[in-house]
């Protein structure tokens, strides 16, 4: 139920300092509906903030086109960050800075005990608990900073959903709305809206189970809210500024769109819990899970994108993984793993692999890192068995080969051939057991890359950013941080101790193959550091995955396992202290230009183009377009569309491709007839498309002419049909940005 409605001012000193607006903001709100107006106090006066003069990329990561208005940006000042002193203290210090001396002398002290302390205990789930709960604040501040989310309509909202995060949020707000959960369901898995006239499973194309679960966590909510007469959301009236007209906001659980997000914040929160406690377990001590989150904090950019794009399929089934990891860390150190490991094994796979088409790869990765183990002998084959069933990647019973004759060397061959060619061969089988969907063409992303290969799929997906090479700056950013220095100098001590123990392997000394059972967990890292490499710097939008697992290893400059033999010689804590000093120097200055984003969504030419279509269009009518634009029309219009953004099935980058045609050089009739056999009624032409390009070669014309040489010389048809669309396309609707035409 909706609560009592009351005014409110963002600039209130109850109000968090991350929440703070200017008092000339664009949007101002006054109570609306029924109810006295609660009174309030006079706001205290709006604390200034400083302009930062650039405004940071965040990392780089799209986030989809968006306009903000205004646009204020706070300044990161200068500080003047004095590196702790080394040494032991001195009379000087004593006599001029005693303050100082004591601070030190109780950071060394605290410093000293955690890292002592192993991973058991209230303490550490404590720390765990508080981490959590700082990440989650910090994501909420930098997605209300972003798009002032709370003063938004429930239009503008969804237009904040862009591409296929529109097309994700589209299926949770039809259970919602639905009359009953079953019903929703049954929409969904029966759905003619998405691809018309097809009838598809939209849960099983599109990994809708985390949102088939949070529509019914809503549901429940609310309607036990509504039973005991609890209040849910509060709503507000939002003046905003011409020509824009009057809108309703409302905040609180009760709310579907603020409900999605949140709960999406708060388990990302939870995974910044569970890295504590998994830098710390790997390292043997809590200082190197604080190491972990520190890392995490000041690559934070670089790190993640869920504060940007919540509704994303990583963004569910990442802190999955981290909580797979996590046990696959505790198996492979252990030396008698219980069934439960196992079975916890088991289920964050399953919960992992449900929301993302794209996980089978990331476990593939991690059966690659954990085969080499196995042939050298750093994990027992029986725990490998388990670990590759748990997995459900291969299941390969393990025969006895007799090796009568044959060297160390072709036995590793054979095994390795057998392992890659059943890996292959059970895949499928799997896929087709287990009815995945799996259409995405990887090898021609590769060929694309490495080889230069190009075809219109090909380049739809590497002409997008997130798509591209990783850019060389980043490694200069994690190097400011000393992320990437300090995890080269852990890799290099690996490796080393590594490089002995094959050695002596190959010298077949039955003791040492038993030590080598003490350290796999640390050569799993390891090797699945190797594996996130490449994979990042071939696909930027794959270095979410290497980040995070580069916070993970620099844990392990705490390990004395590693650095024991420094221990002994040089003061462990003022070594830990200095680089932790030195690191939060950009740290804290990439964390201001995070805080400094302040944004506020604003499309008026695509709210023009949605409320058209609502009001001048049968609800029948079937729309055609750019994929990003369909998803935002199906989303708050409920109209059929032929294609979206989820580009990995090959029928529909069959149909895209027919769609984008008209910014091809083919002729108005061969597209308009190709367009009538996929029962469009209109077709949403955007100008930008006509000439946009991202980089060289990636314009659509220019994809177009890859494809199509045959009609090179002939004139773009988007400019054709911008002057005149007829006879086989009248203009209906037009703005600054889109054009609907009516397919004749």
């Amino acid at each position: 139920m909706v609560g009592q409605t009351r005014s409110k001012l963002r600039g209130a000193a109850s109000e968090p300092s991350h929440f703070l607006r200017s008092t000339q903001s664009r949007r101002r709100r006054r109570a609306t509906g029924s109810g006295e107006r609660e009174l309030e106090k006079e706001p205290k006066e709006e604390v200034k903030r400083p302009e930062l003069p650039l405004r940071t990329r965040r990392g780089n990561l799209t986030r989809g086109a968006r306009k903000y208005s205004p646009q204020r940006i706070r300044n990161l000042k200068t500080q003047n960050c004095v590196p702790v002193e080394m040494v032991r203290r001195t009379d000087l210090l004593n006599d001029r800075f005693p303050f100082l001396s004591s601070l030190l002398e109780q950071l060394s002290d605290k410093a000293q005990l955690l890292q002592r302390r192993q991973v058991s205990g209230k303490g550490a789930f404590g720390i765990a608990a508080f981490v959590a709960i700082l990440h989650w604040v910090h994501l909420i501040t930098l997605f209300e900073n972003d798009r002032h989310f709370s003063h938004l309509s429930a239009l503008e909202r969804e237009m904040t959903f862009r591409t296929e995060m529109g097309l994700y949020y589209s299926y949770f707000k039809t259970i919602v709305e639905a009359p009953s959960f079953l019903q929703g369901l049954w929409m969904i898995m029966n759905d003619r809206l998405t691809e018309y006239p097809l009838v598809i499973n939209t849960v099983k194309r599109f990994h809708l189970y985390p949102e088939v679960i949070l529509a019914f966590c809503y549901r429940t909510f609310v309607g036990i809210m509504n039973l005991f007469g609890l209040e849910t959301k509060t709503c507000w009236n939002v003046t905003r500024i011409e020509p824009l007209n009057e809108v309703q906001s409302c905040e609180g659980l009760g709310d579907p769109a603020c409900f999605y997000v949140g709960v999406i914040f708060i388990l990302n929160g939870i995974m910044m819990g569970l890295f504590f406690m998994y830098g710390a377990y790997l390292s043997g001590t809590q200082l190197g899970g604080i190491i972990t989150v520190l890392c995490y904090f000041f690559n934070h950019g670089e790190a993640t994108r869920v504060m940007w794009t919540p509704p994303l399929r990583e963004s569910f089934s990442y802190p999955f993984l981290v909580l797979q990891m996590y046990i696959l860390t505790v198996i492979l150190r252990t030396t008698n793993n219980s069934r439960r490991h196992f079975i916890a094994l088991c289920l964050s796979n399953v919960a992992f692999m449900l929301p993302w088409q794209f996980a089978q790869f990331i476990l593939f990765t991690q059966i690659a890192s954990l085969f080499p183990m196995y042939v050298v002998g750093y994990i027992e084959p029986n725990k490998f068995q388990k670990i590759i069933h748990a997995n459900m990647v291969i299941i390969l019973k393990r025969n006895k080969i007799q090796r009568f004759g044959v060297s160390e060397l072709h036995f590793w061959v054979i095994q390795g051939s057998a392992w890659f060619f059943g890996t292959i061969i059970l895949k499928f089988l799997t896929s087709k057991i287990l009815g995945v969907s799996d259409h995405i063409r990887l090898s021609d992303l590769i060929a694309a890359r490495i080889l230069r290969y190009t075809d219109f799929d090909t380049l739809i997906y590497t002409c997008a950013p997130e798509f591209d090479f990783m850019e060389t700056a980043t490694p200069v950013r994690y190097s400011k941080t000393l992320l990437l220095p300090i995890v080269v100098v852990i890799t290099y001590v690996i490796f080393k101790k590594a490089f002995r123990d094959i050695l002596c392997v190959l010298c077949a000394n039955t003791y040492l193959r038993k030590q080598l059972l003490e350290h796999g967990e640390i050569i799993f890292h390891t090797l699945q550091l190797f594996a996130f490499t490449p994979l990042a710097i071939l696909i930027m939008r794959l270095k979410l995955f290497l980040t995070p697992h580069m916070c993970v290893m620099a844990s392990l400059i705490c390990s004395r396992r590693l650095f024991g033999w420094i221990f002994c010689r040089v003061r462990f804590m003022p070594v830990i202290l200095s680089l932790v000093t030195v690191m939060s120097i950009q740290g804290y200055a990439n964390l201001h230009n995070q805080w400094s984003i302040i944004g506020e969504f604003n499309n008026l030419p695509q709210e023009e183009l949605i409320q058209w279509i609502k009001y001048n269009t049968r609800p029948d009518a079937v729309f055609a377009g750019a994929m990003p634009t369909m998803a935002s029309v199906k989303l708050s219009t409920l109209h059929p569309i032929v294609n979206h953004p989820h580009y990995e099935d090959a029928d529909l980058r069959a149909r895209t491709k027919i769609v984008y045609s008209a910014y091809s050089r083919k002729s108005a009739k061969e597209v308009r007839d190709k367009l009538v056999e996929l029962h469009v009624n209109y077709y949403i032409l955007e100008e930008a498309w006509c000439v946009v390009r991202t980089k060289p070669g990636c314009s659509m014309l220019e994809i177009w002419d890859v494809e199509d040489p045959s009609n090179s010389a002939n004139p773009p048809l988007c400019s054709v049909l911008l002057k005149d669309a007829r006879p086989y396309f009248t203009t209906v609707f037009q703005n600054s940005m889109y054009r609907v035409l009516k397919v004749n």
